[in-house]
């Protein structure tokens, strides 16, 4: 059995006589008639393993011979020459496991089939309007046959609710495909921070980061790459990425590889001209201190949010010190004074989407409490608005660091280790390359 096999039998386990529709992915058009790259729905690959377009799951455990079904394109050759070859229908159910398999244009003819019997739908109603219409027909065309007798579905739920229970517990291939994704960001950081010099572009870098990531085998960035040099580090999801690197500014760079759908999701900022000024350093010691701090608290048991206050105090203890901030701890938190230079929070769930799947909170609204095997970001940050009342001296400094660590029993693993982010070693790296060639 593989391990796609073994999901869908998981999942099989807890939907008992419901049946669950999952579509694949539609292509976006970029422009014209030219297509985005296409990438898998993270749902539908997660359950299948398979990246073709046009192609729907459907799992009935009721149905003898098909509780798990692909619909998928069947091949032709004219239309294999122009976009690749596919999979096919013939070869699909022996491929991956599957009961049945069927060409993608009886969808429509066959999915009130599947749905009489079954008390309950899971299916994700909102995000396909034209899709969304086909699941309709089908539940109408259901509930006519049942009319005399039988169960048609009158109950919808979401399918988050059981497969992003599944895929926030990591296994241990998918742990092991995360952790390659983020030796491979790091090979691209450390180039981007050997390279940094004043006068270089941001989107130089970008280059130079995104190169290091094909090089070494990912397929993609997990999200668009952020090298946001000076006040731009400001911008928390900036990513034009088109000035000039300047003298005695910071260059903060937000930017993760894609392998296999995996993400890695690292942020770095470090000086453009190889020193950090006082102010700068500053901030950076008390963005390290709180980084350092909060991941000591990624550990089973720990409520979502511990990891997160204890980097939100830190953060305030280092700005009260600078006078920044004035005040207790406490009152600062509480006034929100500190949200004006931190304004997100230290985290958030990683894998097969960037932001990833799983609630943070328990149905009474209470924070979750940390598991062995789920992967979280940890990234603190403060940004001093250029435009605000604050010691000129900071005006426009933004850092954030940040890394991916697994939660297990033996502690914090942190996967992206290995990417300098202490003042000595970041200052000792930068620049490394024009030191070299000079």
């Amino acid at each position: 059995m593989n391990v796609y096999q073994e999901r869908r039998s998981a999942l099989r386990r807890r939907l008992g006589e419901a049946v669950l529709v999952v579509p694949a992915a539609q292509h976006a058009l970029r422009n014209a008639d030219t297509e985005y790259e296409y990438r898998q729905d993270s749902d539908f690959f997660y359950l299948t393993g398979f990246s073709e377009p046009e192609a729907v799951l459907v799992i009935a455990p009721q149905r003898a011979g098909e509780a798990v079904t692909l619909f998928l394109r069947p091949r032709k050759r004219d239309q294999e020459i122009w976009t690749g070859r596919r999979l096919g229908v013939e070869a699909a159910a022996a491929t991956l496991g599957l009961d049945a398999a069927y060409p993608i244009d009886e969808f429509d003819r066959r999915l009130a089939d599947f749905l009489v019997g079954a008390p309950t739908l899971y299916y994700a109603f909102g995000r396909d309007e034209a899709f969304d219409r086909r699941v309709h027909a089908a539940l109408t065309e259901a509930r006519y046959r049942v009319r005399r007798g039988g169960t048609a579905p009158s109950t919808f739920i979401e399918p988050a609710t059981l497969v992003h229970e599944l895929r926030l517990h990591k296994s241990a291939a998918e742990i092991e495909t995360m952790r390659r994704a983020a030796q491979i960001t790091r090979i691209g950081h450390v180039a981007a921070m050997s390279a940094t010099r004043p006068g270089l572009y941001e989107y130089e870098l970008e280059a130079i980061i995104e190169f290091q990531y094909r090089l070494h085998g990912a397929q993609d960035v997990a999200y668009p790459s952020i090298v946001a040099s000076g006040e731009n580090a400001c911008i928390l999801h900036y990513n034009s990425n088109r000035d000039e690197l300047r003298d005695g500014t910071l260059l903060l760079v937000d930017s993760g590889c894609e392998v296999d759908s995996y993400a890695s999701d690292v942020t770095r900022t470090w000086p453009v001209n190889g020193r950090f000024t006082p102010e700068q350093r500053a901030i950076y010691e008390i963005v390290l201190r709180a980084q350092e701090t909060a991941i000591g608290h990624v550990r089973p048991g720990e409520p979502f949010d511990a990891y997160h206050n204890v980097a939100k105090r830190v953060l305030t203890e280092g700005l009260i010190d600078l006078g920044l901030l004035s005040g207790s701890i406490d009152g600062c938190i509480e006034s929100k004074a500190i949200d004006a230079f931190y304004p997100h929070r230290a985290g958030h769930w990683i894998g097969l989407d960037v932001h990833d799947a799983g609630r943070y909170k328990n149905l009474d609204d209470t924070y979750r409490t940390l598991e062995a095997g789920m992967v979280l970001t940890v990234e603190p940050g403060l940004y001093i608005q250029p435009d605000s009342d604050a010691d000129e001296r900071f005006r426009g400094i933004g850092v954030r660091i940040e890394d991916d660590v697994l939660c297990t029993t033996g502690g914090p693993d942190i996967l992206s280790a290995g990417i300098p982010k202490t003042i000595a070693d970041v200052e000792a790296l930068v620049g490394a390359d024009a030191l070299t060639s000079a």
